[in-house]
């Protein structure tokens, strides 16, 4: 462990290793505060969620990151559609895009229908992706199949 780690650490009651492995828990998996401070307490370590919370607001970007960065590339068939659903009751309009393995490229939730709004969101993929699909297949939304 390096010294910047050490002092990064510093201060806090439970061990660097203890703390580095909850807080990847809590950001590697769906679990919640409470679910890591139960499976702590499983092993015999006592933490309170709130405990949990706090190490996680100080040290999780850092988790975060290196997480985001081993993530699968996406593949290189890309998959765009619309679909209308109910959230509490009222209409949205959801667009979504992922690859052949199923993997979310990226999501657009909206109240209205914004086919402006919706049509930029390939090129929004495009600009954050270094590299285009080799084939990008969407659906026929309304808007294109009245239009033909």
């Amino acid at each position: 462990m390096t010294s910047t780690t050490k002092t990064c650490y510093a201060g806090h009651r439970f061990p660097p290793e203890l703390i580095s492995h909850t807080v990847w828990l809590y950001y590697r998996f769906p679990l919640s505060l409470r679910m890591v401070g139960e499976m702590l307490a499983f092993r015999g370590i006592m933490v309170s969620h709130e405990t949990i919370r706090q190490w996680a607001l100080k040290f999780g970007q850092e988790f975060a990151n290196i997480i985001r960065q081993r993530l699968p590339r996406p593949g290189d068939k890309w998959h765009m559609d619309e679909v209308v659903l109910k959230i509490a009751g009222k209409k949205h309009h959801l667009w979504r895009a992922v690859d052949q393995d199923d993997v979310v490229l990226d999501v657009l939730i909206q109240s209205r229908r914004n086919t402006k709004a919706a049509k930029r969101l390939p090129h929004k993929l495009l600009k954050k992706r270094r590299r285009a699909p080799r084939v990008m297949v969407t659906e026929l939304i309304w808007s294109e199949s009245k239009a033909a």
